[in-house]
């Protein structure tokens, strides 16, 4: 059994904050350079090359990506052999995230009472934990400032099970393109499929934090993805809607068992500002 104190924590999650809101992981560099080289349409590669300056610029200065600073969503994996001591871990966390934005001078976007007055927390509290416990003496923390304007365009359904890829492809591909520029891709589209209706959006979620050009280890998976980001690509949406080669970045699926009698489908999309850092403890 290892301690590992909440401060630790709590600190780590400070840093995370600040650091994903301003440095664009590279995996996602490199998709946006390998996209502007690909482009044909002057006006797509003028819009990613726009997108490579701010990054740059951002990195640089030490300023937000985007306005948008996002909810704040942490994918937390707990070795079975941790023993938290020093406080509450969530309590932790939320701590950290608070002091993250306040001290980082990052937009607090988060509300309270939601369907009512929509009172501002000031610090971009609570956020949204997702808990794995794995083997292991180890704590991971993936964090993820995610913008609304992506978020918003989630989108689920239940098929019947005869629906099959066909179906899950129709139902991901329209989905785009219903999305249209609000997203602002190149995105990276995240799919869940199978569980239940809240575990399928969980995948779909988590599906967007592999890295960009990482396919699925499952080689029938793997030659899904590819299949779904040729005809995403083929609608044309193009850099933050102008049309063009690349709408998106990747698509990612993730799967599980699910009942005889059902076909959860699930899809989260990331913005080109594809914000994501992690630390192990």
């Amino acid at each position: 059994m290892r301690d590992v104190h909440v401060d630790e924590i709590r600190g780590a999650v400070v840093r995370l904050c600040q650091e994903a809101t301003v440095l664009l992981p590279n995996d996602v560099l490199q998709a946006l350079k390998r996209a502007r080289q690909r482009e044909e349409s002057p006006l797509a590669r003028q819009v990613l090359d726009q997108i490579l300056r701010n990054a740059e610029l951002a990195a640089d200065e030490m300023l937000p990506l985007c306005q948008d600073t996002g909810t704040t969503v942490i994918f937390l994996e707990i070795g079975q052999d941790v023993h938290v001591v020093g406080g509450g871990l969530t309590e932790a966390l939320r701590e950290g995230v608070g002091s993250g934005y306040r001290e980082g001078f990052l937009r607090a976007s988060i509300v309270d009472k939601p369907f009512t007055e929509r009172i501002n927390t000031g610090d971009n509290t609570p956020p949204v934990v997702h808990t794995e416990i794995v083997p292991g003496d180890r704590i991971r923390i993936q964090l993820m400032p995610k913008g609304s304007g992506c978020e918003n365009m989630s989108r689920f359904t239940t098929l019947l099970p005869g629906a099959g890829k066909d179906g899950i492809a129709e139902f991901v591909v329209r989905t785009v393109e219903e999305a249209g520029g609000n997203p602002c891709p190149p995105i990276i589209v995240g799919v869940g499929v199978g569980g239940t209706a809240e575990y399928a959006m969980y995948l779909a979620k988590k599906a967007i934090t592999r890295r960009v050009g990482e396919p699925h280890p499952d080689a029938e998976t793997a030659a899904f993805e590819a299949d779904l980001l040729e005809w995403v690509n083929a609608l044309g949406i193009g850099p933050q809607a102008v049309g063009g080669r690349t709408t998106a970045l990747a698509v990612h699926v993730e799967t599980y068992p699910t009942h005889i009698a059902a076909l959860p489908v699930a899809v989260n999309l990331q913005c080109h500002s594809a914000r994501l850092k992690e630390a192990v403890l």
